[in-house]
């Protein structure tokens, strides 16, 4: 199951975290992953080297998908010289927490940017190769909080609560051309844009979740896999929960 032999999965923000996780999951089931990175080149060269030490098939490119033109380019290239692409998962992502009334416009504007435009343009590439092949997985990277908000996070939950309706739209858009189009929403994971939490905001977050626990990258980046697969051919334009039960 989720054979991926012989496909060609584009992971934005794939160094690190969910993303990194995600690039070994889907070059386990097969896929030749292409991941990008914004400024850790030594951490990018890590994931790969994992993922070519285990036999599969990977290499990283730099690319800020907040710049929407050279994030399509880079995609549009990538399949160019793949010769397919096959998978799309939007993953990349910044936060700029704060309260609205001490956030700057600038920091707003930089979470829209990345999070939701660099989505959408990656998509927008995607999609371009994918119609002509007439099949594809586009996969966004969504979050529990643009289901639940979270206080300091007006942004981020704006961000991120915008791609579940992308997500809805997208699938409508292009079904037809036997795309589907998915959004993931995490719940608080062990990575690195959580480990800046307190001991005390880790215990009450956690005190929230009916598991009992955070998760892994590993768990999110499995339900992502079964998304990319063919077995999820009959799934589009739904948001798959993974979050231990914090928000149902």
């Amino acid at each position: 199951m989720f054979d991926l032999s012989g496909k060609v999965a584009f992971v934005t923000g794939g160094s690190r975290g969910i993303g990194r996780a995600t690039a070994a999951a889907l070059a386990e089931q097969g896929a030749h992953v292409v991941l990008t990175y914004v400024g850790n080149e030594a951490s990018a060269r890590e994931a790969v080297d994992a993922i070519l030490g285990a036999g599969r098939k990977a290499e990283a490119i730099r690319v800020d998908v907040g710049d929407g033109p050279a994030a399509e380019l880079a995609i549009a290239e990538a399949a160019k010289r793949l010769g397919r692409l096959d998978v799309l998962v939007s993953n990349a992502g910044v936060s700029l927490d704060g309260l609205l009334l001490r956030m700057k416009d600038e920091d707003f504007d930089k979470v829209l940017s990345v999070n939701l435009k660099g989505a959408v343009a990656c998509a927008r590439a995607a999609i371009k190769v994918m119609m002509r092949a007439k099949t594809g997985r586009i996969i966004f990277v969504s979050s529990v909080v643009g289901e639940m908000g979270n206080p300091g996070q007006t942004a981020y939950a704006a961000s991120k609560a915008a791609l579940l309706g992308v997500t809805k739209s997208l699938a409508k858009e292009y079904a037809s051309r036997c795309i589907t189009v998915n959004a993931i929403t995490p719940g608080y994971v062990d990575t690195d844009m959580t480990s800046s939490m307190t001991p005390e905001q880790r215990e009450k977050t956690v005190a929230g979740i009916p598991l009992g626990r955070t998760g892994s990258a590993r768990e999110i980046a499995t339900a992502i896999a079964y998304l990319a697969s063919d077995e999820a051919a009959y799934i589009t334009g739904q948001t798959l929960r993974v979050n231990g039960g914090m928000y149902m």
